[in-house]
């Protein structure tokens, strides 16, 4: 059997359009009953291999990785317009980058519900995101990345996302934030030792997560060139 006439794809882009059998029928002048089997003539040819339609707009976006933001660039000078260049990193790449300021915040609520409502919306992206990538770069002070972001890399690991980070700094944790040695043992300027594992961050977060040295961009082609996206 063949693939659909012209005509039938004609009223397939139609439907793909969302419009009804009657709604078809008006707009091109034919009966209702000519479209309904115009219609049923491609079910069959699907059904029977000879045509594959091409995928709605909402099954395009259900397909295509969906990559949660993480890091303290929420609290930049030029948050949103960073935000907007982050996405559109991902979307260069054939990704939807899921921004934690997307999302907005009621203006109703009191302090702790705005704080409350940001928390929930987070984590609600982060379970509909297929990757998580974080900056983990340092963040009011020397060694330690976001809190917030250590968070959220920590949920997306209970979930099982796979989890990708980014820091411009090579050096290990030891190195960035050793300050004094005693006997075997370093320490930071707050007086507590300083693991020495040779790893870049706290083990938690080193051995959950693929570090990338560079920016996000660096970290987005890591992704690709493991197949990720």
């Amino acid at each position: 059997m063949r693939g659909p006439t012209k005509k039938q794809l004609s009223l397939v882009e139609l439907v793909d359009q969302g419009l009804s059998v009657e709604e078809i029928a008006m707009r091109t002048g034919k009966l209702v009953a000519s479209v309904h089997k115009q219609l049923n003539r491609v079910r069959r040819k699907v059904r029977e291999g000879h045509f594959a339609p091409a995928p709605l707009p909402i099954e395009l976006a259900a397909a295509t990785p969906r990559i949660y933001l993480a890091g303290f660039d929420v609290f930049r000078s030029d948050a949103m317009s960073h935000g907007e260049t982050l996405k559109a990193m991902c979307q260069s790449r054939g990704t939807i980058g899921l921004y934690p300021l997307d999302g907005q915040v009621p203006g109703e609520l009191d302090h702790l519900g705005k704080a409350q409502w940001i928390c929930r919306a987070n984590m609600e992206a982060i379970r509909s995101a297929d990757i998580v990538m974080a900056n983990l770069n340092d963040f009011r002070g020397a060694g330690e990345p976001d809190s917030g972001t250590a968070f959220e890399a920590g949920f997306a690991a209970a979930l099982g996302k796979p989890i990708w980070a980014y820091t411009g700094d090579n050096r290990t944790l030891i190195e960035r934030v050793s300050v004094k040695k005693d006997g075997g043992a370093s320490y930071c300027a707050n007086g507590f030792v300083v693991e020495d594992f040779g790893l870049k961050f706290n083990l938690m977060l080193a051995c959950s997560a693929r570090i990338v040295v560079g920016g996000p961009e660096d970290c987005l082609d890591a992704m690709a060139a493991e197949g990720l996206i």
